[in-house]
């Protein structure tokens, strides 16, 4: 029961227009109405389905926009310091967050839609699903993936519109909570009740999906591309790291990997990161019957992809990281250095199909590069679209690893030394990620070490922007000259207390519906 296109979707008018009734109307986008989808549980599996495929489709008519790949790349590690894009310079003005103080932008905006777009539909199957006929135990499970879902879309929303937590206490605003299918004024609620929903959602979600004694693989026949107690845990395992609550984070996080082995070596040098493998817990469909061709994630990141956004612009990992990633580590294989191919010595440019060095660097990883690809120095090839069609893949939105590394961080942070050490050992030498791995550090030293780890194993991934605002550390991109590789398009530090301390001003289409939301809505400071 694959992600079928039968579902029903909140159309926010963002999409459309602004200030209009129709701002929080649902209505159908299939013949099928709300109604019948969610008149019965078996019907209700179909919601489920849609409310999957509705982060992986294209939105706004914008070809970056395509639902959960998009917040990964031009919302998070793009706008950070680990990933450089080379000579994509038409979008320096995205890739330096210019846009987080314009509340007109799309840029600014997209998030607020999109995430709305998701909580509005997981609202609908939670306030519909306990009437609807059917097996009792298929409803629990049902209703604990919708709940799992807000929870997930409504963490999302604080890490773009909301204050760190350490500044909470000074600015608590946070953003509107909607719980059911009301569609009018709503005041937005302080961060601190945006996080006690959360937490709630997946206290009810983890009982419930127990209760059900279901599995998702019970329910649909596969597991992964649909939400499961495993997700509800890893969320939870976020939610308590960014709020600071590091038992629980560690105590979910090992939770949700349970079950789950890390990728062998052949997995995550070949693919790993565009087909399911063992550790994959969380993941969007993009196979080829369900593709958004030039539109999709792998079009923006496959090294081998043949869209122009790819083929024209490799993405890089940043100098800084590469060079302190041990040499014995498979992951650095994953990276082109320079200093293996002739004339490759400007490392902000890219150098053109047919030249010596595009010639050399595709001989040196046959079937990895598109053969009309430009190549760069540092150049990625995590990310490969899967065999056959360049341009598709599934995508990873929460794996194994993800887990470990909080559970180290929690348990650094907790001043369980030898427990940080242990989990480190199991993810990066037993692993076989670099067999000559060990640690023997301790405080804050193996804090930072499990911090390096988490940019090396998540690069790319979705995770450095949030980090970086989380941990209250600047953002420093270093130009070649200053032993980095960004080119001067790039070269744009940010601190913690620019751009609005990194929160994403409320939208003004919000605000032109939602008269509740005042003037003065902005956690930080009043947009001028």
């Amino acid at each position: 029961m694959k992600l079928k296109n039968i579902f029903f979707v909140a159309v926010l008018a963002l999409s459309l227009c602004s200030c209009s009734k129709t701002y929080m109307d649902t209505v159908p986008e299939d013949a099928v109405s709300k109604g019948v989808i969610l008149e019965s549980a078996t019907n209700a599996k179909l919601a489920v389905n849609g409310l999957m495929r509705a982060m992986y489709r294209q939105y706004l008519s914008t070809q970056g926009c395509n639902g959960e790949g998009t917040m990964k790349y031009w919302f998070s590690d793009w706008q950070a310091d680990d990933v450089h894009t080379v000579s994509y310079t038409g979008w320096a003005n995205l890739w330096n967050s210019i846009y987080i103080e314009n509340s007109a932008s799309m840029y600014n905006y997209y998030m607020w839609y999109y995430y709305y777009k998701l909580i509005v539909n997981a609202n609908a199957i939670i306030v519909n699903i306990d009437a609807a006929t059917g097996d009792e135990n298929e409803k629990k499970f049902i209703k604990a993936q919708a709940l799992t879902m807000r929870a997930y879309s409504y963490l999302r929303l604080t890490e773009y519109y909301c204050p760190r937590y350490s500044e909470m206490q000074s600015h608590p605003q946070g953003i509107v909570l909607r719980l059911d299918e009301s569609t009018g004024d709503l005041a937005p609620s302080d961060q601190s009740k945006v996080y006690d929903q959360i937490f709630k959602d997946l206290d009810d979600a983890i009982t419930l999906f127990k209760a059900s004694n279901l599995t998702a693989k019970d329910m649909y026949g596969s597991e992964g591309y649909v939400p499961s107690i495993k997700l509800a845990y890893g969320v939870y395992a976020r939610a308590a790291l960014f709020t600071e609550k590091w038992d629980k984070a560690a105590d979910n996080a090992k939770l949700a990997r349970e079950g789950y082995s890390l990728m062998s070596v052949d997995d995550y040098i070949n693919g790993g990161f565009s087909t399911p493998n063992a550790e994959w817990i969380f993941y969007n469909d993009g196979a080829a019957t369900q593709s958004l061709h030039y539109y999709g994630f792998f079009s923006y990141n496959g090294s081998n992809a043949s869209s122009s956004a790819s083929r024209t612009y490799p993405k890089a990992i940043s100098k800084t990281l590469y060079d302190q990633i041990p040499v014995t580590d498979i992951r650095r294989g994953m990276f082109q250095h320079p200093d293996s191919i002739t004339g490759m010595t400007d490392y902000t440019v890219t150098y053109k199909s047919g030249s010596p060095q595009q010639k050399e660097v595709i001989k040196k990883h046959p079937g990895k590069i598109y053969s009309t690809s430009t190549v760069a120095a540092y150049m990625q090839f995590k990310f490969q679209g899967q065999n056959g069609a360049y341009n598709i893949g599934d995508i990873c939105n929460m794996r194994a690893s993800e887990m470990y590394l909080i559970e180290a961080e929690a348990q650094a942070r907790l001043g369980k030394d030898s427990e940080a050490q242990r989990l480190l050992k199991e993810l990066v030498k037993d692993s076989g990620r670099d067999p000559e791995f060990s640690t023997s550090l301790t405080g804050a030293a193996l804090l930072e070490q499990v911090k390096l780890y988490r940019r090396i194993e998540l690069w790319n991934e979705g995770f450095r922007w949030y980090d970086l605002k989380r941990y209250n550390e600047p953002r420093i991109r270093k130009s070649q000259k200053e032993g980095g590789n960004f080119g001067a398009s790039f070269c744009v530090n940010l601190q913690p207390t620019d751009k609005n301390h990194w929160v994403y001003v409320i939208p003004n289409r919000e605000k032109d519906y939602n008269k509740a939301f005042s003037a003065n809505a902005d956690p930080v400071k009043t947009e001028q």
